[in-house]
């Protein structure tokens, strides 16, 4: 069985570390393969799990539109069909799997830029259901989303297994967490488990934020992660998140969390 955990948050709370220290304690602790799906167009996962990428879902989408747009226009195929009578669904298919960052412990798929102009109904369909398929081969996936989670409904998966959406420590993050949290009602997507977790905390949490938390969002606290200038040590070094410490603070504050929901 695969337990997919996603995460979301708006953009800056540092929800793409959050996730390179999921896997990197699922890589160390936990047995089977592993996938990662950077959802993110403005996040850069294939970095901090120190990966190289050469093409994203996106790349591929765009380019198979466009071999079905110049079928179209040309004569001779069969109008918006593929080179050699090939299928969407299995160009999809062979391509997204070609396109597999593959690391000695987990290997990642980039969904990349998001849509252009027209309908892409159909495409997304064959997408969701080509990432459903790859995703059995693993016994985890993890999922960095953009804020509104609209890659997963739209195009990744229908089953979430711990929704983990990560805030700062301020007011205005906790209200965005809260829309993000009552949007996910919203979606077509069977999640099993959600979580509040707050990120770049100096110290504890202040008793005034705790109480926020409690009496606006419909989620649980899951826990805390401390501010650490090490991680912009790493990033300004080029050197890829996964490599961090397991003393780090950061590191340790992640693997509590992950003991506690996958026990």
């Amino acid at each position: 069985m695969t337990t997919t955990i996603a995460l979301a948050g708006k953009g800056g709370v540092g929800k793409t570390t959050v996730s390179g220290m999921i896997i990197k304690y699922l890589a160390q602790n936990q047995t089977g393969p592993i996938l990662a799906i950077d959802a993110d167009p403005s996040s850069n996962l294939n970095m901090v799990l120190g990966l190289d990428l050469d093409w994203t879902v996106g790349d591929i989408r765009e380019d198979m539109l466009s071999q079905v747009k110049s079928s179209l226009l040309g004569s001779g195929a069969a109008m918006g069909a593929l080179p050699g009578g090939v299928s969407k669904h299995d160009y999809l298919d062979h391509q997204i799997r070609a396109s597999l960052a593959e690391g000695q412990a987990f290997d990642l798929i980039a969904m990349g830029r998001g849509e252009g102009t027209g309908c892409y109904c159909a495409v997304n369909h064959n997408l969701r259901e080509v990432i459903d398929a790859i995703s059995k081969n693993y016994h985890y996936v993890v999922i960095d989303n953009e804020a509104g989670m609209e890659h997963l409904s739209r195009r990744t998966t229908r089953d979430v297994q711990h929704l983990i959406i990560v805030s700062d420590p301020t007011q205005r993050g906790i209200n965005a967490a809260g829309r993000i949290a009552t949007f996910r009602k919203e979606l077509d997507i069977r999640i099993e488990n959600t979580y509040l977790v707050i990120n770049r905390l100096a110290g504890d949490i202040p008793p005034a934020l705790a109480a926020y938390i409690e009496e606006n969002l419909d989620v649980p606290l899951l826990g805390t992660i401390p501010a650490d200038s090490t991680l912009s040590d790493f990033e300004f070094s080029g050197r890829p998140l996964v490599e961090l410490g397991d003393q780090s603070p950061v590191y340790q504050s992640v693997a509590r969390m992950m003991r506690q929901i996958l026990s």
